[in-house]
């Protein structure tokens, strides 16, 4: 995106921008700042209800843990917001404490939180794409879009995207939920993997849901989708119903799967997810 942005005067949430707006003196904006150590987040102590009071300003004591240049995000409720990238080894200054990007979620509003999860991958992108993927040497940021360009070779590079779809599956009033081997606790989501190359995402949905717990399906409906930022996934969501097969996970990725009823659901992902906000909707009668 190569324009200062004038089109989003009157857009409220958030509009993402790769040039920050020209300094307006009549009407100067505070920034907003995300400072990302690792996937966690610097906050201020405290209460508070004001989202934008959680996240402090550059501290003195971090200029020298940077990692990356200050990288522009967009704007927010007419604030520029910046984003920049410090050591794993930083601490916390006095007064405010680092907080995982997940955990965050509960802290946050939506909006809030969906710009800081890409905060938190535009950081990473910085940190990854110094150097040419294809000859080794330097990079340099193309200033007029998200993009780096070797100095040497001319290879240009874009933030990495890995699309995945995550499919509600249904059965006569009940819903196919499974718990992943790398989840904490006994918590229990909806079915997802990673597209694979020149697959659609459709195939994926029937592909994944086969390998993962043996099943079949039919009528294939899209739902939703959510930029998820661990560490750089796009979630697709579909809705499908049971065509047939028995459950039988696959030992490796899933650890456990059943069908479940409304009356009886285990511990469920948080509400930021699309998955969550999808085992929500079959709840309510909705889409799902």
């Amino acid at each position: 995106m190569a324009g200062r942005g004038a089109w989003y005067a009157g857009w409220v949430p958030f509009v993402p921008l790769t040039i920050p707006p020209e300094d307006d003196a009549t009407a100067p904006a505070p920034c907003r700042w995300y400072t990302v150590r690792r996937a966690e987040l610097l906050v201020v102590d405290g209460e508070g209800d004001a989202t934008a009071a959680r996240l402090p300003q550059p501290h003195p004591q971090l200029a020298t843990a940077s990692d990356t240049e200050p990288i522009f995000l967009g704007v927010a409720d007419a604030q520029p917001c910046w984003a920049q990238g410090v050591s794993v080894e930083a601490p916390a200054p006095p007064g405010t404490r680092w907080i995982p990007l997940l955990a965050l979620s509960v802290e946050l509003g939506a909006e809030e939180w969906a710009v800081a999860g890409r905060a938190v991958q535009l950081v990473e992108w910085h940190r990854t794409s110094r150097y040419c993927g294809r000859c080794g040497r330097p990079t340099i940021a193309v200033p007029t879009e998200r993009a780096t360009r070797c100095a040497a070779c001319g290879l240009v590079a874009y933030p990495r995207l890995a699309p995945a779809v995550i499919v509600a599956v249904r059965r006569e009033g009940e819903i196919l939920l499974a718990r992943n081997a790398r989840f904490r606790g006994r918590m229990f989501s909806t079915l997802a993997g990673f597209v694979e190359p020149g697959e659609t995402l459709e195939q994926a949905v029937h592909r994944e849901v086969g390998e993962e717990v043996g099943v079949r399906l039919r009528r294939v409906t899209y739902f939703g989708s959510q930029p998820w930022p661990f560490p750089h996934s796009l979630m697709v969501g579909f809705v499908a119903d049971w065509a047939g097969g028995e459950i039988a996970v696959d030992g490796d990725e899933i650890a456990e799967a059943a069908w479940w009823r409304p009356d009886s659901l285990p511990e469920l992902p948080p509400p930021t997810s699309i998955a969550r906000q999808m085992i929500d909707a079959w709840l309510g009668g909705g889409a799902v």
